[in-house]
């Protein structure tokens, strides 16, 4: 079954947002706490961080053979990330979730956002913002995994992010992961767990 050309297609829910708003947290936390979400993992060019694993974190792939997967039409969207790195999602594992019935959540970036919303329009699209302005800086200051000079370029990137909100069919704001997560998860049509 082909994503892109999938009719009715409501298996697929987007999560986007911009950087440091807290993507990654919420979608672990969903991926630990509802089994019954399939949460899509990446591939990337970026080299791994302290305890990410191949195959559960992302798809660590060299520069050569994520340019043969984009060849070979094997990313249902793809993007370079911050001007460096780049990141896709594979579509055929992508497909075979949703041929076994499975709930798929992707936590993506804008750029790819986009690119699935033109290939599956029909998916639901959620955009994951920040409490505030000055959280969000705190954030992406206090996690310490990038150099000052990537910092302010990945605030600048913010600034035009935030402003994509609208293109969004639902906005959930993380001022608590698991509010948001269970949030995130009822707008998937399944039932969050009880507080």
């Amino acid at each position: 079954m082909d994503v892109a050309t999938t009719a009715g297609f409501h298996g697929l829910t987007v999560l986007a947002g911009p950087t440091a708003v807290g993507k990654g947290t919420v979608s672990t936390y969903i991926r630990d706490n509802y089994p019954q979400v399939w949460l899509s993992v990446s591939a990337t060019t970026r080299p791994a961080r302290p305890g990410e694993q191949d195959g559960i974190h992302y798809f660590f792939k060299t520069a050569d053979e994520f340019d043969q997967l984009v060849e070979d039409g094997d990313f249902l969207e793809w993007a370079v990330v911050h001007g460096k790195n780049r990141y896709g999602t594979l579509r055929s594992t992508v497909d075979a979730a949703i041929a076994d019935g499975k709930s798929v959540l992707l936590e993506i970036d804008l750029q790819g956002a986009r690119q699935v919303k033109a290939a599956v329009p029909d998916a639901r699209f959620v955009f994951l913002a920040p409490p505030s302005w000055d959280e969000m800086v705190r954030r992406l200051v206090g996690r310490g995994t990038e150099t000052p000079e990537e910092q302010q370029q990945r605030l600048e990137t913010a600034k035009l992010e935030l402003a994509a909100e609208k293109e969004f069919d639902h906005t959930i704001v993380n001022d608590d992961v698991q509010r948001a997560a269970d949030e995130l998860v009822s707008l998937m049509g399944l039932t969050p767990h009880a507080r």
